[in-house]
């Protein structure tokens, strides 16, 4: 083993490279005792300390080669003085971690990675926003229960074989969890840290080892496993106690691989708090998309460089996602060749909770979240994620439930705007447990319906709870772990979800790239979305109002798809009575027919243009009369599509027969003259 200088040094990028026959070695630091320390990878033992010297040094940044070391045998670490520095630029760390086991400086030893995996060809999907179905997912909780029945429990391989699954849930896009190294433990470093913020006269003039402050830490900073991640970082390397090998960056890119063959894209959650700079921000990303060929980022942290990061030519076709961005600044007040970026928000996820318990004055907003998307943005909606309550939860507490947290229930969220339909927690109730399914399923059709892009936490899809823990980031056990026993017990809701998003993929009109224009703009007799209210076409928007009917005219996707689609009626009533509304009369030639009704027990009662009135849960006339009007039950949803009306057709070939036999019975004067 050897060092060596060139005549110019190019300590970047930074971390350890190889280049040709020895291993570049670059760090950042403002002492002169520093260096690196090399370690076998297979015995731990130090095998060189290598310091750095003036001749080495550009600005704060040290630059080495060394040659006559087989980079796929060692690891490193970096020193100044006596403490140990790990590499936050490493690409990746030497063994195998045990999640939530804590670790102290030198057990961070990086290794020097190579890029020789084979992508097979490997593409982007570039899903378009409209075509998209997201689902967000902690990497370790989504296949960690034995439930899972995969063979690699909470691994990136383990994601990979759920991918079945995923597709015939219906997801296109899966946006994990921060995903890339992290201490789960916090050090003792970190949590005096915290200790100082908190209690600042406390740590002043204290000693290190005092009672008080050991007790104190104890108290208000103890030792909890960070189960989501959401602190800084390893940002370049994929994290290694989510990998079944111990090559955690292979088996990420392998689910990558795995992931776009099916034509499915990875979102990755990145958090930077302002400690992380903002060029780095950007050059972190980048190294992902080029290294690891990931589709889009959900960016968190703060005072990010956002405009710096939207305005990046390179992350121009990938997938940003952050609560707010100035398109005019970032677009010059221009347009967007591709629409890349999407706000994040909860205003979709408040709105819709208030309108599925039943508060009142919610109309309008719902109306205008349902509908909204942004010109030259896409917008997400959903009215769960990883942090508050799920679905089922949403549905069964009326207060959180975070006392395992070890903070007297004073963390997590106090608005959820959830109600638990009349019994707190887990109920053996008929009636609460009809009222719970019937609920989950109107959030579930409010999602489908919902333009743009709709999101769900893992799980929801099959009732999935946390007890009513509305913030589980210290929870590394059942709490947060999917229990895949749910998904046979939950059928019906499993199998809800799959219809609504089936309906919606088959339905472009419910996928329009931009916002519906409430508008007869292609002169076809129908707007190409409408609200009605017990009278068709004029909407009742008065604050004690909780029913609507929203109808899409399929008309309209000519312009964008190229094929025409069906009439589609949705119908609301989150009142807690029953309610009626009337439905538009449709084109000749087609009648509305119930597809969904999620108050199955009540059916629906529909009331023909006459005096005669039909029932049945097929929503079906047995005459040739447009319906005109619904009964629909007391918190449900319904669901209408124009369908062929045969009796129509009938009659009308009838007729037309009769005009031909007629004009054929005529006299044909058509060879005669008039001389």
């Amino acid at each position: 083993m050897s060092t060596s200088m060139t005549n110019s040094l190019k300590p970047y990028p930074l971390g350890a490279h190889i280049e040709s026959s020895a291993v570049r070695f670059s760090f950042v630091s403002k002492r002169e005792d520093c260096g690196v320390l090399l370690f076998d990878r297979q015995t731990g033992r130090k095998i060189a300390k290598v310091p750095f010297t003036a001749d080495d040094r550009i600005g704060n940044v040290y630059c080495k080669y060394i040659e006559g070391v087989d980079a796929n045998r060692i690891s490193y670490q970096f020193y100044e003085g006596n403490e140990i520095v790990p590499d936050r630029y490493a690409r990746g760390f030497a063994g195998q971690f045990k999640f939530g086991k804590e670790r102290k400086n030198q057990d961070w030893r990086a290794v020097v990675t190579t890029n020789s995996f084979d992508w097979q060809g490997d593409k982007r999907p570039r899903l378009a926003y409209e075509d998209c179905v997201i689902y967000c997912a902690h990497v370790r909780g989504f296949t960690q229960h034995v439930s899972s029945k995969v063979v690699n429990r909470g691994t990136f391989a383990g994601m990979a074989e759920k991918l079945t699954y995923l597709k015939e849930t219906g997801i296109t896009t899966v946006e994990l969890q921060p995903a890339y190294e992290f201490a789960e433990i916090p050090t003792g470093a970190e949590r005096k840290a915290m200790l100082s913020a908190q209690s600042p006269a406390l740590m002043a003039g204290q000693n290190e080892d005092n009672d008080v402050i050991q007790k104190e830490l104890d108290l208000l900073c103890p030792k909890k496993c960070n189960y989501w991640g959401y602190k800084h970082g390893y940002y370049y390397a994929p994290k290694a106690a989510y990998a079944m090998s111990e090559d955690a960056c292979t088996e990420f890119k392998e689910m990558i691989r795995a992931f776009h063959k099916e034509g499915m894209e990875v979102v990755m959650q990145f958090y930077f708090p302002k400690t992380v700079k903002n060029l780095e921000i950007t050059e972190i990303l980048k190294f992902w998309v080029l290294e690891y060929h990931v589709d889009g980022f959900h960016l968190m942290g703060e005072n990010l460089p956002i405009d710096l990061i939207a305005s990046d030519e390179m992350l121009a076709d990938t997938k940003l996602w952050y609560y707010y961005f100035d398109t005019d600044k970032i677009y010059d007040r221009g347009e967007p060749i591709k629409r890349n970026l999407a706000v994040y928000t909860d205003d979709y996820l408040y709105t819709m909770r208030r309108f599925l318990k039943g508060d009142e004055g919610m109309l309008a907003k719902v109306l205008s979240e349902m509908r909204q998307i942004p010109f030259k943005t896409g917008r997400i909606h959903y009215m769960n994620n990883y942090y508050g309550f799920t679905m089922m939860d949403m549905v069964s507490y009326d207060r959180k439930h975070n006392e395992a947290n070890g903070e007297d229930n004073r963390d997590g969220n106090d608005f959820n705007y959830s109600w638990n339909c009349g019994e707190e927690g887990p109920s053996r109730r008929k009636r609460v447990q009809t009222l719970r399914l019937k609920q989950i399923k109107n959030a579930m059709t409010m999602l489908a319906f919902t333009q743009s892009t709709p999101l769900i936490f893992m799980g929801d899809e099959f009732g999935n709870s946390q007890k009513g823990n509305n913030n589980p980031y210290c929870q590394d056990n059942a709490v947060t772990w999917l229990d895949w026993n749910d998904l046979n017990k939950n059928a019906e809701i499993y199998a809800f979800w799959k219809e609504m998003m089936a309906l919606r993929k088959s339905h472009p009109i419910l996928r329009p790239e931009d916002e519906l224009k409430i508008m007869d703009y292609i002169s076809c007799g129908y707007p190409d979305l409408s609200y009605h209210g017990e009278s068709a076409w004029r909407a009742r928007m008065d604050s004690y109002n909780r029913q609507i009917g929203i109808m899409y005219c399929g008309k309209y996707t000519r312009l964008s798809r190229g094929v025409e689609d069906a009439f589609l009626y949705l119908a609301m009533n989150m009142y807690w009575e029953s309610g009626r509304l009337a439905m538009p009369k449709l084109p000749k030639g087609l009648k509305w027919e119930l597809k969904y009704c999620t108050d199955k027990e009540a059916g629906l009662v529909t009331k023909a243009t006459g005096d005669k009135a039909v029932s049945g849960e097929d929503g079906k006339t047995d005459d040739a009369k447009v319906t005109t009007e619904i009964q629909i039950p007391a918190r449900s949803c319904a669901v209408y599509i124009s369908v062929p009306d045969e009796e129509y057709a009938k009659n009308n070939t009838k007729s037309h027969k009769s005009r031909k036999k007629a004009a054929a019975g005529a006299e044909d004067y058509s060879d005669r003259t008039m001389f």
